[in-house]
C-alpha cells in the first residue's frame, strides 16, 4: 500500500457521533466557523482564519492533496448537525518506515465532548490496519493539556520533550512526543 492509494482514494469513515469524510470547498463556511477562533489556534501551526478566503485556501490545498495522493486530513463532519468541525488524519507517512503522525483539531465548542479522541481512535484503526504502519506519533505544545489528554487516551505512550522543535508564529516551541505502537494497539 503507497500514499497515492490511500490518499487518492480516502474513504468516508463512520463513528457514532461522527462522519470522517473528504473535504471540498463546500465546507469553507464551516471551516470559517471554527478556524477564525483564536483560541483554536492557539496551540497550532497555523494562524487564526481571518477571512473565508483564508479558509478556502486551506480547503483548495486539502483537495489538491486528494487529486494528487498525498497524505491530507479527513473533515470531521458531526453526525447530529451534519456540519465539519474540524480535521483529523495524518500530516506524514512514511511507509518505508511504517510510520505517521496523527493530528486534529476541533471547533472549541465541542471540547470535553470526547469527539477528538473519538475521530482520532478511527484514525489510528485505520493506520494500523489499512496502512499497516508499525508506529503511529503525535505532537503538542507542552501547554496543550487536552491534546496530551487525547493522545493518553488513544494508549499513546509519553516519550519525551522535543526541545525547541519548531519556530511558529515568532518563537521556538518545544514539543511532547507521543507514539502508540502496533504491538501495544488493542484496536
Amino acid at each position: 500500500m503507497n500514499v497515492q492509494e490511500v490518499f487518492g482514494n480516502l474513504p468516508t469513515i463512520q463513528t457514532k457521533r461522527l462522519v470522517l469524510r473528504r473535504l471540498t470547498l463546500d465546507d469553507a463556511r464551516d471551516v470559517f466557523a471554527y478556524a477564525s477562533n483564536p483560541e483554536m489556534s492557539l496551540y497550532t501551526t497555523w494562524e487564526s482564519h481571518r477571512s473565508l478566503d483564508d479558509s478556502l485556501a486551506f480547503l483548495n490545498s486539502v483537495v489538491e492533496a486528494y487529486a494528487t495522493g498525498s497524505v491530507a486530513p479527513w473533515g470531521m463532519e458531526h453526525r447530529a448537525s451534519g456540519k465539519v468541525i474540524g480535521t483529523c488524519g495524518f500530516v506524514y507517512w512514511f511507509p518505508n518506515h511504517a510510520r505517521a503522525e496523527l493530528a486534529y483539531a476541533i471547533a472549541q465548542e465541542h471540547w470535553n465532548q470526547g469527539l477528538t479522541t473519538e475521530g482520532a481512535r478511527a484514525v489510528v484503526a485505520f493506520g494500523f490496519r489499512t496502512m499497516s504502519l508499525n508506529r503511529i506519533e503525535a505532537r503538542c505544545e507542552i501547554p496543550n493539556v487536552a491534546s496530551a489528554r487525547v493522545m493518553e487516551k488513544l494508549g499513546m505512550t509519553f516519550e519525551g520533550i522535543l526541545r525547541q522543535y519548531q519556530y511558529v508564529k515568532g518563537q521556538y516551541r518545544d514539543l511532547k512526543l507521543y507514539s502508540i505502537l502496533r504491538q501495544d494497539w488493542s484496536g
